[in-house]
């Protein structure tokens, strides 16, 4: 390869070089010449006139591609019509490199300045050798990177598919992962509000409370809400949909989900009594209400959106007052419950003695959620009618779900429900 383009370079030089200076010396490629060398033993020339091999002066620029543009002029003795210009495109490519340290102080939002005073603090100078100019170069040129990556990054399959910067596939994964990676304590603040301009005027007091940097805070925002308005009009599996489109692990797919369904259905999560809940509760009750409340997972046979809770299946729960406003069957139904638990719940008096609340607190709920103040109040009713209650009576967690598991398969084996 270095030999044809040897040749290819000689020819060019020939024709516009004079027969004595054609003699006098060949350029070849590799052949050391006046331009230095940079760290990664890529020749760098100077920009502007100089002297360039077997006597040509050497004139660069940049095209609108970001590669240099040299023109090659004969060095031959000036008179006139003594002077004859060819231009070549020259492209150096090189892996480019990826600091993960430098990438996390960029993405946290620090300036270059704040970056090298925390790489200084964390003993690098010492480890490498380096001096404090030196870094500050590093973590400039690393900065500029990121930057030109951002654009790329806003829509990843453009990452994998450019061919502008050589990255190995396993260092595009890790750019896309920690870009759109996301603190929890931020999330916790946002989640279940509308992704607008209204909500972004408040990220400075989000920065102040949560300790995210304000420029993090607006990344991790705008993220979401990219997601958003790509996804929220797709048919089929929103985690899917997310995958395919932002290439995210399957984990940080499902989280971005919950936040595109909370986001989609305004669920309150912000008021006092909800704080103790963390992202990955709420996360993991979005799971579950995406696989059994929308659209698709009610019929199986629909491919329709993740992100809307299917009104017919809302409708029907209505159904479900009966439960509570029959007082024969409101019976029926403890008694059932009962039998199934006694010996079996550590709380089973307190459960007794209580269970029509919370069963009319349940039932109440469920019947309600057709009204788009009440969905949205989901969470509250459910802490203020159940939560509350149980932990008043020092319920365990593992009592909860196996109460849970017995009144939904008693109400089942009542007349008229399936």
């Amino acid at each position: 390869m270095n030999e044809r383009m040897n040749e290819r370079m000689n020819e060019r030089t020939k024709d516009c070089l004079p027969d004595s200076a054609c003699r006098e010396r060949k350029w070849s490629v590799g052949e050391s010449g006046p331009g230095e060398r940079n760290g990664r033993g890529t020749r760098k020339w100077p920009v502007g006139a100089g002297s360039g091999p077997s006597g040509l002066a050497v004139r660069g620029e940049r095209n609108g591609r970001g590669a240099r543009k040299w023109a090659w002029r004969a060095g031959r003795p000036r008179g006139p019509r003594s002077t004859m210009t060819n231009e070549l495109d020259i492209f150096v490519g090189n892996t480019t490199l990826i600091d993960e340290d430098v990438y996390r102080l960029w993405l946290d939002g620090y300036s270059v300045s704040d970056a090298v005073g925390l790489r200084v603090r964390s003993g690098i100078l010492e480890q490498t050798g380096a001096t404090a100019g030196v870094l500050q170069s590093d973590t400039m040129d690393h900065y500029r990177t990121f930057h030109m990556l951002e654009r790329l990054l806003h829509a990843p399959p453009k990452l994998l598919h450019q061919l502008v910067f050589q990255i190995p596939p396993s260092r595009q994964a890790l750019l896309i992962e920690r870009y759109y990676a996301f603190d929890e304590a931020f999330v916790r603040e946002v989640l279940g509000k509308k992704l607008s301009k209204g909500t972004k005027k408040d990220l400075d007091d989000i920065s102040t409370k949560t300790g995210v940097t304000l420029k993090s805070c607006r990344r991790q925002f705008d993220n979401f809400k990219r997601v958003f308005k790509v996804v929220e009009e797709m048919r089929g599996s929103l985690v899917d949909n997310i995958q395919q489109h932002f290439l995210l692990s399957d984990r940080l797919a499902r989280d971005y989900a919950a936040i595109v369904f909370f986001a989609n259905n305004r669920f309150e999560t912000g008021k006092k009594k909800l704080q103790y809940l963390s992202f990955g509760d709420f996360a993991f009750c979005a799971e579950l209400m995406i696989q059994n409340w929308t659209l698709g997972a009610v019929d199986s046979l629909v491919d329709d959106m993740d992100v809307d809770l299917d009104k017919e299946f809302l409708q029907d729960l209505k159904d479900l007052k009966v439960l509570v406003t029959d007082k024969d069957l409101l019976d029926l139904h403890k008694s059932l419950v009962c039998t199934t638990l006694r010996g079996k719940l550590s709380v089973f008096t307190e459960m007794e003695t209580n269970f029509k609340n919370l069963s009319r607190g349940l039932v109440n709920i469920a019947s309600k959620l057709t009204h788009t103040k009440d969905v949205r109040d989901l969470f509250v009713d459910l802490v203020e009618k159940f939560v509350e209650p149980c932990r008043s009576d020092r319920w365990p967690l593992s009592s909860v779900l196996l109460f849970h598991i017995k009144y939904v398969a008693s109400v089942r084996s009542l007349d008229g429900f399936v």
